[in-house]
């Protein structure tokens, strides 16, 4: 096996370690486990999550950094222009997009603040104008800004691993919002699309106010 392709083997590797922790971090019984045996941290922990996360990626991002491996394909010309105008609007839309994501509830401040015994998410369910369009639309914006760059091998590797993680992250996530919201939720599942938007399969402003009732 040749340099590259152990280069691009760890690379790998090292994503699936990565995304393993970072569910396991997410999943119900393992955040049960840790306020069963660490009461007085629990309101730290959705912080201490994302700082995980974060300085868990790092060892990945140098290993991407160090071995880049060659280019696969590079946007030139029309198809430059569109796929980094496509980059620019998820871009747009993830910063400043209508999303119902509680900035300082997601960071996990708000909980910290307010010293919240609970582990679990508290937020209702809330369907904005782009949920009505997607279930996920962090996710698939996301995507978009991952598959409308030029690739490398290394970067390929990359955008595959980030896309399964996606796909089983969305996945397991909707477990547990079937679990805390039950039929309302089945009922959004089964009209508007995970990750990929059709026209066809879109909720009106009326139906998801209903649904947000239910």
């Amino acid at each position: 096996m040749g340099s590259d392709a152990v280069h691009l083997a760890w690379l790998a590797f090292a994503w699936a370690a990565y995304g393993a922790v970072h569910s396991l971090l997410a999943a119900a019984g393992f955040k049960a486990r840790v306020a069963a045996l660490a009461p007085r941290w629990v309101p730290a922990y959705r912080l201490a999550y994302n700082l995980v996360a974060l300085v868990a990626l790092l060892p990945v991002l140098v290993l991407l950094a160090r071995h880049p491996g060659p280019w696969l394909w590079r946007w030139q010309g029309v198809w430059a222009w569109l796929m980094n105008g496509l980059a620019l609007l998820a871009a747009g839309l993830l910063i400043f997009g209508p999303g119902t994501y509680d900035l300082a509830e997601f960071l996990g401040l708000r909980q910290l603040r307010e010293r919240r015994p609970g582990i679990g998410d508290q937020e209702p369910l809330r369907i904005s104008a782009l949920h009505r369009h997607v279930r996920h639309p962090w996710y698939a914006l996301s995507l978009v800004l991952l598959w409308t760059r030029d690739m490398s091998t290394a970067l390929l590797v990359s955008a595959l691993a980030i896309t399964a993680y996606f796909v089983v992250g969305s996945w397991l996530e909707e477990r547990k919002m079937l679990a805390r919201f039950g039929p309302a939720y089945g009922q959004y599942m089964a009209r508007v699309p995970g990750l990929v938007p059709r026209p066809w399969r879109r909720l009106s402003r009326e139906e998801a106010r209903q649904l947000e009732g239910s």
